[in-house]
C-alpha cells in the first residue's frame, strides 16, 4: 500500500467516527421570500419555545454554553459571573445601538473593563480598534439569527457591530431573544434572502455562523479548540427581548 493510499485511508476511518447529524439536500429558492419569511415568522411566533429547547440541545452538543434570563438588566450579571469564574478583566461590546440597549454600566458595576465599538466608523482609528478588541478577554455580541437544528448563532457585521467582536476575545457572549430563532438552515436562508430582497434591510460586510468554539484539526485529525478563535462560546436567552 502507498503512503498516499494509507493516509487517505486513515482520513476516512476518522471521518467514519462521526456521522452527519441528519441529511442534506439543497433547498428550492422561494418565489417570493419576503412572503416565505413573513410565513417561516408566524410560524414560530407559537412554536419558539420548542425551537428555543433544540437550539439549547444542539447548542450544548457542539460545546457551548446556554444561560437565560428575564430580562436585559439580568445579563451584566451574568457576564461577569463568566468573567471572574475565568479571571477575565476586560470585555469588548457591539455598540449600544447595535445591540439595542447599554450593558456598559451594568458590565462596569460586575468589575469589568468594558469598551464599546463605535457606530460609525468614520474618523476612527480602526487599527486601534482591532488592538481593543484583541486585548479583550470577553466579547458580546447580539444574534441575528440562532438555527435551532444545528446550535449554530448568525451574526451580521455591520455599523457598530464588527465581525471581530465575536472572532477575536477568548469568550464570546451572544444575547439573544425569540425573534432570532428559526428551527432550521432553510428557514435561516429563506430570512437572509428575504433581507438582501428588503432595501436597506441588510448593509453588513459578512455574515458568520458561529457554531460552538473555535475548532481545528491538523493532518492527523487531532481536534483542538480556540486557537483560531474563541475557546468558548456562551448564549445567554433573553425571556423578555
Amino acid at each position: 500500500m502507498t503512503s498516499r493510499a494509507r493516509f487517505l485511508g486513515r482520513v476516512r476511518a476518522e471521518m467514519a467516527k462521526t456521522r452527519g447529524l441528519f441529511p442534506a439536500a439543497p433547498a428550492r429558492r422561494p418565489p417570493d421570500p419576503i412572503e416565505a419569511a413573513s410565513l417561516v415568522r408566524r410560524r414560530l411566533a407559537e412554536r419558539w419555545p420548542q425551537a428555543l429547547g433544540r437550539f439549547r440541545e444542539e447548542f450544548e452538543r457542539i460545546s457551548g454554553t446556554f444561560h437565560r434570563v428575564n430580562e436585559l438588566e439580568q445579563v451584566p450579571g451574568v457576564i461577569g459571573r463568566i468573567a471572574r469564574e475565568r479571571e477575565a478583566g476586560r470585555a469588548v461590546t457591539w455598540s449600544a445601538s447595535a445591540l439595542g440597549w447599554d450593558p456598559l454600566p451594568g458590565l462596569k458595576r460586575e468589575g469589568l473593563e468594558a469598551v464599546a465599538m463605535p457606530h460609525e466608523s468614520v474618523g476612527t482609528d480602526e487599527t486601534g480598534l482591532r488592538e481593543i478588541t484583541a486585548s479583550a478577554e470577553i466579547g458580546v455580541t447580539g444574534t441575528d439569527l440562532a438555527i435551532a437544528e444545528t446550535g449554530s448563532l448568525v451574526v451580521f457585521s455591520g455599523a457598530g457591530k464588527p465581525r471581530s467582536t465575536s472572532l477575536l476575545p477568548a469568550f464570546h457572549v451572544a444575547i439573544l431573544g425569540k425573534r432570532a430563532l428559526v428551527e432550521t438552515l432553510e428557514q435561516a436562508g429563506v430570512i437572509l434572502e428575504a433581507l438582501h430582497r428588503l432595501e436597506g434591510s441588510f448593509t453588513g460586510g459578512s455574515i458568520t455562523f458561529v457554531s460552538g468554539p473555535s475548532r481545528t484539526a491538523d493532518i492527523e485529525l487531532t481536534l483542538t479548540q480556540g486557537v483560531h478563535g474563541p475557546k468558548e462560546v456562551h448564549a445567554i436567552f433573553v425571556d423578555s427581548l
